[in-house]
């Protein structure tokens, strides 16, 4: 069987997505099902097999989707509806639409994540653990910066059990640094 000249193949566009939170990795096979879901239960069986949806491949924090030409908009909107992935609370934020992989993946390079605070830079006390690695605290907890983006701040509290993501702002910041000061400044 011969190859099917550019012409007539099945035009295809491919999406690039976000995930939220930072360091949620989910299985690409598990994403299928849930961005699946998602497109069915919005737009019903007809047209979620007119838009082909389809997960290629989930790297570093981000997703490359794919879909017919002509749906991508569509599968945007589905796109954000998606909550779960196996009861895991995941967010796909479309970042680019392109007609091919390789270009999604040398924006990928571009949105490289923005450095994390260090002790000792920016005004931050260099509190350091035992092992010479900073240590940051959210009020009274101890926490782990997992990713820093624009505004947003996600932390990862410490301890053997319970342990929680805790999503913050600077202005969550900015409350706890005023109650540490005397005078609420």
């Amino acid at each position: 069987m011969s190859i099917r000249p550019p012409t007539l193949r099945e035009k295809r566009r491919y999406l690039l997505a976000r995930i939220d939170p930072a360091g949620t990795n989910p299985e690409a096979k598990d994403l299928y099902y849930a961005v699946y879901e998602a497109v069915v239960s919005l737009f019903g069986d007809m047209a979620a097999a007119a838009m082909q949806p389809s997960v290629l491949a989930v790297e570093e924090g981000h997703v490359i989707l794919r879909c017919r030409r002509g749906a991508e908009r569509e599968f945007a909107i589905a796109l954000s509806t998606l909550a779960t992935c196996r009861d895991i609370p995941v967010a796909l934020r479309i970042r680019a639409v392109s007609g091919t992989i390789e270009s999604l993946r040398e924006r990928i390079a571009t949105f490289a994540p923005q450095e994390i605070p260090r002790a000792g830079q920016d005004g931050i006390p260099a509190d350091n653990g035992p092992c010479g690695t900073p240590q940051y605290q959210f009020g009274s907890i101890p926490v782990d910066i997992v990713m820093c983006h624009g505004h947003k701040v996600d932390a990862l509290e410490k301890g053997f059990k319970n342990t929680r993501r805790l999503f913050l702002t600077t202005e969550d910041l900015e409350i706890i640094h005023a109650t540490t000061i005397s005078d609420g400044l």
